[in-house]
């Protein structure tokens, strides 16, 4: 078999691996969906009325806050998603099974890319679960059938990138608190962004802040391609900030795991 081939394989088990981790304790997978829908329900029902006549927009009220929310909230099942992974992560670290798995002959990418898939296979089905209450409660997308699998593409590569960057975090972490604390700004930052609130309501410096980061772009263009919104440049500061993330994450994680095979 060719190098490509082994690593296939490597990569494909230790994704099988992940998935029978996830099915034997779900409770993670319920805590990783659980908050952005208890975080959906209680912006809509107890904050909608208010946010939504803030908007700006003629109907305003809750209905209008809704179809601004639902983006915002994607992204941030995302972010929290990608905590799970810097857990699951840690936790191969602190019990030894990487240095375990060095000693083995496996590919040496296969372990970290088996948690990527799991991770993004998990994220992609927590979003879905979101969705369909987000639907349940008045969400209704305008968005054509290419709009869906572009939408569908913006979210897989920013979940990548932000799995990779996790993974990073937890082969780095001490300790399996460490791990689950160290994503925290990843869960921040979508408020510190256009997710729940439209940018040019900020005071002008966190205005600034919140132009200039990563999650601004992540709404905007998970919002445009739903509800019809301007796109404008979005869809590209997305990919090349999620381009940027995965590639500091990839080579982050990488070194990580040599330092761990110099120990074995």
């Amino acid at each position: 078999m060719s190098t490509l081939t082994y690593a296939t394989r490597d990569s494909a088990t230790m994704l099988r691996r992940n998935l029978r981790h996830m099915q034997r304790y779900p409770s993670l997978t319920l805590m990783l969906v659980g908050i952005p829908v208890v975080f959906l329900l209680l912006f809509v029902y107890v904050l909608g009325g208010t946010m939504g006549a803030g908007l700006g927009v003629a109907s305003g009220g809750r209905d209008a806050y809704v179809e601004y929310l639902v983006p915002g909230i994607l992204v941030l099942t995302v972010a929290g998603a990608a905590q799970g992974t810097a857990i699951a992560v840690a936790m191969d670290m602190t019990e030894g099974i990487i240095d375990r798995f060095r000693t083995m002959g496996i590919s040496r990418a296969a372990v970290l890319t088996g948690h990527v898939a799991g991770s993004m296979l998990q994220t992609l089905a927590c979003m879905a679960v979101v969705l369909v209450v987000a639907l349940a409660i008045g969400f209704r997308p305008s968005a054509s059938p290419l709009d869906w699998v572009a939408l569908v593409g913006v979210l897989a590569a920013i979940t990548f990138a932000l799995t990779w960057l996790t993974v990073a975090l937890g082969m780095s972490a001490k300790s399996v608190e460490t791990a689950s604390n160290s994503p925290m700004p990843l869960l921040l930052l979508p408020f510190f962004g256009s997710g729940f609130v439209p940018t040019d309501t900020m005071p002008s410096g966190v205005r600034w802040f919140a132009e200039h980061q990563p999650f601004t772009p992540f709404t905007e263009s998970v919002r445009g391609l739903l509800t019809g919104a301007d796109l404008g440049n979005s869809v590209v500061l997305t990919i090349v900030w999620s381009a940027a993330i995965a590639v500091l994450g990839y080579v982050w994680a990488m070194r990580s795991y040599e330092k761990v095979a110099e120990r074995v």
